[in-house]
This record gives structure tokens, sequence and C-alpha cells, in this order.
């Protein structure tokens, strides 16, 4: 997989058109105020490296899930002050992706700007499943560049227009996060140093399954908290209320409790639990053990007794991944469980452990926790993207950069 780096190092970029895939799906408020620019942070070393020697850069990214048509609210527009202010140096802005705005921003850029075309998702052809239409685009995509950066690490599991097709029009490299993230990524899957820990959290064990699977066969520790845990707890036995429940999966976690002993992985759920009677904190909220929540009542984190025995498990670890939050972390009666164990991971972090953030949720909930970045070992930019490599699939938008 050829780099930035080797394109950089590779002869006189100033003048060139350099096309990057850039993540620029940051979260906005209700303003339309940006409230976490990890992903923007984390693609400026691309941008800049490549400013520096003085190509004109065009960066295309997407923002939320637009049908295919301009939509006002997923507009890349506040993204552009921002990304200025951290690259240090204005950036264009182009109102459309492809069209006559794209066109005279490029046509207008020197050496070493850096333009942003708008959403790349207001044109159909970007998602198509139907390859001519999603070529077609690619074609024009392709005719505003001559050379391509990957560096949008959390949209590569996708086979889209800007990540995919334009590689096989274009000369492509890695960006330096694509590179940074499959680095660590296979450190996670190959030959990872032990013990190896993985805390998964989050909503549904549906959305896990694949993954959970995969790991069986390659963690030492599997720890599994947020609202997937209650399946598993129903799974033994447990009451859990009007807690969140997936009841399709009840047979599979009992399947994956029975691997976990025959094959000798510590599989460590919950032991205790924050309640109250409905989702928010309007109610009493209590803590409970895991075997005697109400039926009234909804488990909402994990309890303090949980996240003692979490981090016990995680302080010996040599390669720690965590993805999805313990709990409602947004609100803060159950925020301590999703605390706990990012305090864990920095504390193994200092130990020398790997200790990897999985993207999504959980990073934003450890900079919303006051953690700074620099506290672990990576923060994932893609939760999605990593969950896939883990489960040990192909990705797509990878697998061409190494043709």
């Amino acid at each position: 997989m050829k780099t930035t780096q080797d394109l950089v190092n590779g002869g006189e970029l100033r003048g060139k058109r350099v096309l990057v895939r850039s993540d620029l799906n940051v979260p906005l408020d209700a303003e339309r105020n940006i409230t976490d620019d990890g992903r923007l942070r984390a693609s400026v070393p691309t941008l800049k490296m490549l400013a520096d020697a003085g190509a004109k850069v065009i960066v295309t990214a997407h923002l939320g899930r637009p049908k295919g048509a301009p939509e006002e609210k997923y507009s890349l527009a506040p993204v552009v002050g921002r990304l200025s202010e951290l690259l240090g140096k204005q950036v264009a802005f182009a109102t459309d992706t492809v069209g006559d705005s794209a066109k005279a921003v490029v046509n207008a850029m020197a050496d070493g700007d850096v333009a942003l075309l708008e959403n790349i998702r207001f044109n159909a052809g970007e998602t198509s499943k139907d390859e001519a239409a999603r070529g077609a685009f690619a074609d024009e995509l392709a005719a505003l560049a001559d050379v391509f950066v990957s560096d949008g690490f959390g949209v590569v599991h996708r086979k889209q227009a800007s990540v995919y097709d334009v590689a096989t029009r274009l000369p492509h490299y890695a960006g330096g996060l694509v590179g940074t993230e499959v680095e660590v990524l296979k450190r996670l899957t190959e030959n990872p140093e032990r013990p190896y820990a993985v805390v998964l959290g989050g909503a549904k064990v549906a959305d896990k399954l694949a993954v959970i699977e995969n790991l069986m066969k390659t963690a030492d520790r599997l720890l599994i908290g947020g609202g997937m845990a209650y399946t598993f707890l129903k799974a033994q036995g447990h009451e859990v209320g009007k807690s969140l429940l997936d009841e399709t999966m009840l047979e599979t976690c009992r399947g994956f409790i029975e691997t976990a002993k025959a094959t000798g992985v510590e599989l460590i759920l919950p032991v205790d639990t924050v309640i109250a009677p409905s989702f928010g904190t309007d109610g009493p909220i209590s803590t409970v053990d895991c075997d005697a929540i109400p039926a009234d009542q909804m488990g909402l984190d994990i309890g303090p007794k949980s996240g003692e025995l979490f981090a016990s498990k995680l302080v010996d670890c040599k390669t720690v991944f965590w993805n999805g939050p313990m709990g409602a972390f947004e609100m803060a009666p159950y925020a301590a469980g999703t605390k706990a164990v990012a305090a864990a991971l920095v504390d193994a972090t200092s130990k020398g452990a790997l200790t990897v953030v999985g993207g999504g949720d959980s990073a934003a909930a450890v900079r919303q926790l006051g953690f700074a970045d620099d506290q672990f070992g990576h923060i994932s930019t893609g939760g999605g993207a990593s969950l896939e490599y883990l489960e040990g699939k192909t990705l797509p938008g990878i697998d061409i950069l190494d043709s």
C-alpha cells in the first residue's frame, strides 16, 4: 500500500491536484455548531503535508445521511471555519460536488491551497448500488484531480464512488490517518500482545454479533457492558426489568457464554447496575445487583462494583480494544461506568499497553468526560470500519489501495 509519505517523497507535487477523501462527519448541535472536532483534527496532518508540498488539495467528505440530494442540515459549510483554523489557512468551499462551483473553485486554486467540496452524498452516484451510476460520478470526481489520497477511515468499509471507484481511475495512496488505523488494527488481530482484552458496549448484541464471534478466537477477556449486557444477563436467567433487551439474541448469548467456558475466554458481565423507572433523570435513581433488578425498573449504566471489576480485568493487559459506552453517558447519573472504563484504559496505557478506543460513541464519550486523546494509545475515527476489520471482513476502501 503506497502512502502519502511515498507521494511526497516521490517527486514534485507542486501544482498537482490531489483529491483527498477525508472523514469530516462531525456531530453538530441544533445551531449547527461542531460539538466534537476530533475527526477534523485527525484529518489535518495529511492535508497539511500535501499543502506544504505545494499540492492543490481538494477535499471531499460527507456529513450525515442525505438521500442523494442537497439538504441544508447536512451541508459541510459549518466545517469550513474550524478546518481553516486547524490548517492555519483559509479553506475555499464549493457549494456543489462536481458542478460549476466545484470546477470554478478548483480552477482558482494556487499551489498549496486547500478547498472543500460540498457533501459528497448530495450526489446520488456516491452511494449508488449501480456500478455504472457510481462509476459515472467517479469519472467526474477524477476529472478534478491528478492523484487520489484515501484518508477517510470511517468510510473504507463502504464501496462508494469517492472511496473505491475513484481509486480505480487515479494513482492512489493511503493517507496518514488510514495508514495508522490499519497498522493499529493489524496489531489487534495479528499476534496481539497478551493479555488481550476487548470491552464492548452500546445498545444491541446484533450490532456486534459477528465481532463477538470472531473475538472469541483471539481475545483472552471479553467484557460486556452497555445496553447489550442485559441480553446476556437475561440469557443467564436474570430479571432485567424494562432494560434494553434483544429477545432474538438470547439463544445466541447463551451460545457465547458456553463457547467462552469451553475455550477458556474470560467473559465478564456487570455485577451491579444503575437503575431508574424510565430513560431519563426524572425518577429516583438507585444501584442494585444484577440479580436483583426490579421488573418495573430499567438499567442505564453499569454500577460501581462492575466498574471496579472491569478495571481489575484491564490493569494487567498489554492490549485493549474498546467499542461502545457502558451506559447512557450523555446524562451525568449514567456516565460513571463509561468513565471507569476510560480511566482503566488510561492506567493501562501508562503501563505500556496498546489501548484502542474504537471510534463512534466511545470516542465522543471519552472527550465529553474530560479525557485527552493522547491519554490513549489510539482513538479510531471509524467505529463501523474498525468492527468490520475485527470481524475479519475485507474492507473495499483498503483492498483497492493495495492494487
